[in-house]
């Protein structure tokens, strides 16, 4: 007779967890305009620049003069990312909110075929590894990440894969393809020069033991640089070269702003060692120090120390990374009046590699772990992941009908119909579009205002003119002076060039449930003026606008939108 086939499973194990990223992702695609975005240096802060760039026609309009006349009465275009950067094409092709939707799906997809393929080839390549590797790779693909930077922490996998094939000169055209993709998505002043400096460290390293170069790896290292300086090529130029305006970030003081001593470096370093920094990926690392302390403390007789001398170089050189990002910024205080460049780049985000570390480090742990024990440990760093990733919880929480008050959803945040109206009223009350009169916020971050095509003098930006700076702050100098923590706030940090109160604090999110109301604001109208400025948007009602050379020019609000918004303007 003969034999009986052998049961194989229906589905492969990377199919399974494609599949499970597809649930993930359903949430997104089942509330669409009404998904919840990130908002906290987000959706305050980034989705508006690609819109605006679009919405002006001056993507790649690198000439000196160029500028985005709806940010701060004229920001330099060249302040703001590359038209190159492959995320702008989304924004050129869909509204806001789809194109940070699409790319969502795309930088997690990407993410997870990336991983999935590095650890096939180097840590997981027996047949039987394959679940494994799968779920290690669905896990990555679901952690907590800011999308709107695209490949930045996602893609890494995939350049390390690439790189490690040069290493063996072994590589592929696909590699060479992921070495030149990987720039075009990414954000160069948050991996570019770390990436770089580690792959040059890594070279290095093999010199030394091979006593002979890897001529190959180093031209992968000089093309992903090539490829950096090309797509970043007019903030370079801006910055270095022609000197086009001198950066705020040039005033930034860490010493005003950043806790000193031993036992604020130790914590802070404990934070990133345990749960990492939220721009690149915030998420405990309990599942991969338990997969550590499960394969040493299991191990075979006479195995154990073996085990734990291929894990604990791991474990240091995280700590150490962790202890260098933790007391970075008291190293910036102390050193940067003598070198001011200390304070305009931040050279202590090497930490933004450590999420593709402790996932390196879980992949080698789980190989000395039996199949029982690797579920328990892939089944922790999955709920990890998801209850860690605020995004995805508020957008099930919208789908169970019970959404965060505080956190809004795009469609309520952004709130078009709402501004229509307010736009409607100026242009009824004055007769002038947009583009003529300029506006500021109060109590909500101006780019709700720019996603709505009003022209703002304040925003939120990591690089802008420190002339403007110095020109804005005499509107807000009284609100300044009444309150020492938001002087700090501007003058030693300052990326958030915003209409301040004293009595709202940092509380830049008013929601109209909250009917907040300020008693006294100190607003300069003179200096308002002087930079165009003719009408405050307040989701704060003023007490008494009279004094503060205002007057109410309507109250507008829908039950939809998140704001309720009191329009000022300046009185004659």
């Amino acid at each position: 007779m003969p034999s009986k086939p052998t049961d194989s499973p229906r589905f492969s194990p990377l199919l399974l967890a494609l599949l499970g990223l597809l649930l993930f992702l359903l949430p997104y695609g089942i509330l669409l305009a009404h998904s919840y975005v990130t908002i906290d240096d987000n959706l305050d802060a980034e989705l508006n620049i690609p819109y605006l760039l679009v919405h002006h026609g001056i993507i790649f309009d690198y000439q000196a003069s160029a500028t985005v006349p709806a940010i701060m009465d004229g920001l330099p275009r060249n302040a703001l990312r590359s038209g190159l950067n492959a995320g702008m094409g989304l924004f050129a092709l869909f509204p806001p909110w789809a194109a940070y939707l699409v790319q969502q799906a795309l930088v997690r997809l990407l993410g997870l075929l990336g991983m999935y393929a590095l650890l096939r080839q180097e840590l997981l390549q027996a047949p039987r590894a394959k679940p494994v590797a799968a779920a290690i790779a669905l896990c990555w693909a679901v952690l907590p990440l800011y999308a709107v930077y695209g490949l930045s922490v996602a893609g890494q996998p995939a350049l390390l894969l690439a790189f490690l094939a040069l290493r063996r000169r072994a590589a592929r055209w696909w590699h060479w393809v992921i070495i030149v993709g990987f720039p075009l998505w990414s954000m160069f002043v948050f991996v570019g020069p770390f990436v770089l400096a580690a792959l040059g460290g890594l070279w290095l390293r093999d010199w030394w033991r091979a006593r002979r170069p890897n001529w190959v790896f180093l031209l992968g290292v000089f093309l992903l640089l090539s490829v950096y300086l090309l797509v970043e090529w007019p903030l370079f130029y801006s910055l270095l070269v022609a000197r086009q305006f001198v950066p705020h970030r040039l005033e930034f003081d860490l010493a005003q702003l950043t806790p000193l001593g031993l036992k604020a470096g130790l914590r802070s370093a404990g934070q990133f060692f345990l749960m990492g920094q939220y721009h690149a990926s915030r998420f405990l690392r309990v599942a991969v120090l338990l997969a550590i302390a499960v394969a040493v403390v299991l191990a075979p007789a006479g195995q154990r120390a073996v085990r734990w001398r291929r894990l604990l170089p791991w474990l240091l050189g995280l700590a150490g990374l962790a202890l260098f990002s933790g007391f970075y910024p008291q190293l910036v205080a102390l050193g940067q009046n003598r070198l001011p460049l200390l304070g305009v780049f931040n050279f202590g985000r090497f930490h933004f590699l450590a999420p593709l570390l402790w996932f390196w480090l879980l992949a080698l742990a789980l190989r000395y772990l039996s199949g029982r024990w690797q579920a328990v440990v892939v089944a922790l760093q999955l709920l990890v992941g998801l209850g860690m990733n605020m995004e995805w919880l508020n957008n099930m929480r919208e789908l169970a009908g019970r959404p965060d008050p505080h956190e809004p959803n795009y469609t309520a945040y952004v709130a078009l119909d709402l501004f229509q109206l307010v736009q409607q009223t100026i242009r009824q009350e004055s007769g002038l579009l947009p583009e003529q009169y300029r506006v500021a916020c109060l109590g909500l971050p101006p780019a709700v205002a720019q996603l709505n095509n009003f022209y703002t003098l304040d925003s939120y930006q990591n690089n802008y003119p420190l002339a403007y700076k110095h020109r804005f702050r005499p509107i807000i100098a009284g609100e300044l002076a009444k309150s020492p923590e938001l002087r700090r706030y501007f003058d030693a940090w300052g990326n958030r060039c915003y209409l301040f109160s004293a009595e709202l604090g940092k509380d830049f999110r008013v929601g109209a449930f909250q009917q907040r109301v300020v008693q006294d604001f100190a607003f300069d109208t003179a200096a308002f003026r002087r930079l165009g400025g003719r009408y405050v948007l307040s989701a704060a009602k003023l007490a008494t606008p009279d004094q503060s050379g205002l007057q109410l020019a309507g109250v507008f609000e829908q039950p939809a939108a998140y704001w309720r918004i009191w329009l000022y303007k300046l009185k004659q």
